[in-house]
């Protein structure tokens, strides 16, 4: 690998760990923790629904099972989530957004949306 190839791998990584830090900050104003946001984003952001199940979230955060079914809890217990039994199969839980969920996310997801397009000067891929 040339230094070049060198340079942009440092840039790159500089321009991701100052968008996660900025993510961090923008949820931590908002009143909620950086997993609590990324719970809401995969929910929300799930393909072709509304809701996810804890397996489907456990993936899409690549977490274990276990911790994400305590990320839930804690954020059902903030009123951002509620777990409702799925009509289809009675033992999978489907985990949707509360409206104060709805409410949180959206304007989380704005202001990541602006950071973004602010980075994209900065992420220059190599062909």
């Amino acid at each position: 690998m040339s230094k070049a190839d060198f340079e942009m791998l440092a840039e790159f990584r500089y321009q991701l760990r100052r968008f996660l830090r900025f993510s961090e900050e923008v949820s931590r104003r908002e009143g909620v923790t950086v997993l609590q946001y990324l719970l809401m984003l995969q929910i929300k952001g799930y393909p072709g629904r509304e809701w996810a199940t804890v397996g489907e979230l456990a993936e899409r955060l690549q977490a274990k099972h276990h911790g994400v079914v305590s990320l839930i809890s804690r954020c059902e217990a903030a009123g951002l989530v509620r777990r409702d039994a799925s009509a289809g199969d009675r033992r999978q839980i489907e985990v949707r957004l509360t409206a104060l969920g709805e409410e949180c996310i959206n304007r989380l997801g704005t202001l990541h949306k602006e950071e973004l397009q602010s980075l994209r000067s900065h992420l220059v891929l190599p062909e």
